[in-house]
Parts: C-alpha cells; structure tokens; sequence
C-alpha cells in the first residue's frame, strides 16, 4: 500500500513504520492517524510480521503531537459535531493500538509531545535515547487523556504527578520510572530496537500473541481470575492464529485511507 504520511518497511519479521512529517516534527494530523491505523492493521494480518515497529523520521522528534495547522482549519471550516466526531474516531485509534493483537514498540527518536506522548502511551515497549522526551499535554489545553494508559506503564503516584503537572519529563526520567524500557545512545538507537523486535518475531507467534491477550485481560482479574486466563489460553495456543481472536481488527484491513 501507498502512504503519503508514514513509510513501511518489513525487516526480519518486523513491520518497522516511520511517521514521516519531519517539516513539522511528525506532527499527527488526520491522515498521518489514518495511516498509522491502517499500516497497524496491516501488520497485524501479515502471517510474516510478529512484531510492529513505529517511530518518526529524523533526530529531533518521535512526533510534536497534533497538527495546530489542521486543528486552527477544522475550527474554521467544521462544525463542533463533526470535531468531535473525528476527535472520537483518534480515541478510538489509540485504544486500538494498544489492543493490537502482535506487540508494538516504540523507538522514541526525540521529543514525544502531545498526542506524541499519548500515542507513545499505547505502546507495549519504548526504547529512547538522550534525544527522547516526554510532555503529555493534555491538561494545558482543556482535554484529558492518557489516564488508562499511563499509570500502566509508571503506576498511579507518578502518572497522577505527570497527568497533573505537563511538565517535561527528560530522557534519564523517563527510564527510572518505567515510561522507557531502554535508554541507549542515539546512535545505538534503532539496533537495540529492531534487536528486541525480532527476538519477538522469532518466538511463537501464538504464544505472544496470547501472553498479550493474557496481560490484557489480567488488567481487570483476580489472582484467580489471572489463573484461569493463563489455563484456558494454554489449553488453546497451538495453531492459534491473530484472526481468531481479533477479528473486528483484522476486518479493519482494506478500511480506505
């Protein structure tokens, strides 16, 4: 498939996609999150993917997060139903990804601010570098976001503090608390990465694609109930395959950008 905003390319079982927008830091407008749903969705019912991969281009920025540009043209030129139709529909996105069926990693290449930080959120893995920071932003303009996703990856204390505050949160921050998995140099950056990406791949792809279902379903289990997932999965993971469980996402494939 053709992208305007985003480039795809597959390595070694990995489906590696680049926002590409450096002119405006990879800021996310509506195309750039159709995209990235529909390459996701892609992946995700490509029998040779087992892992997704997604990044910006450059050094500088992982993605600035919204587009003010198209957001000061839709003030102008939609009707308050029709934004938040399409604020819905970005929601919507992002609960998404963070439910795709194969693991998804983050090479935070720089500044993730905004919508950058929430997308960065949804994300199993983060690898940064001394070039990556985080601000998640949505209190300084009216919104909310990020409340089920971050106090998943740094627990409630500290994502209250960050929700609160917008501050910036540097990259050796971002490591001590848990919001990166690894922080490396920018040079060593996307090795690291794609290493851990096809170690991924290289696993059974059932299996992982269970031991995410698992985790996923665990958020709201008792010990026992957590108990019972791992048992009835197990019971169930030979020959398991992404559509069946997943099937509303893969019928995505093919949705028109």
């Amino acid at each position: 498939m053709t992208y305007e905003t985003i480039q795809v390319e597959n390595e070694e079982g990995v489906a590696v996609i680049t926002m590409n927008r450096p002119e405006v830091l990879n800021a996310m407008n509506h195309v750039v999150n159709t995209e990235l749903r529909d390459a996701v969705v892609e992946a995700n019912a490509d029998d040779d993917i087992g892992c997704i991969v997604i990044t910006g281009t450059g050094n500088k920025a992982f993605s600035a997060g919204g587009d003010i540009h198209e957001q000061r043209e839709d003030a102008r030129n939609r009707t308050e139903e029709e934004r938040d139709a399409r604020q819905g529909e970005h929601s919507r996105w992002m609960y998404e990804l963070s439910a795709s069926p194969k693991p998804v990693i983050g090479m935070i290449n720089g500044l993730a601010y905004g919508g950058g930080a929430v997308l960065a959120s949804c994300l199993d893995i983060r690898v940064g570098c001394e070039n990556t920071k985080f601000r998640f932003l949505a209190v300084a303009y009216g919104r909310i976001n990020c409340t089920w996703t971050l106090t998943n990856q740094v627990g409630w204390p500290k994502a209250k503090e960050l929700l609160f505050t917008a501050r910036v949160v540097e990259a050796e921050e971002a490591f001590q608390i848990g919001l990166l998995n690894h922080l490396v140099p920018a040079s060593e950056l996307r090795a690291k990465t794609m290493e851990m990406a096809t170690l991924i791949a290289k696993n059974h792809r059932g299996s992982v694609i269970g031991v995410k279902e698992i985790l996923l379903k665990d958020m709201t289990a008792n010990l026992e109930g957590m108990w019972q997932n791992e048992k009835d999965f197990t019971n169930v993971v030979k020959g398991f395959g992404v559509e069946d469980a997943f099937p509303e996402f893969i019928a995505r494939k093919g949705r028109p950008a």
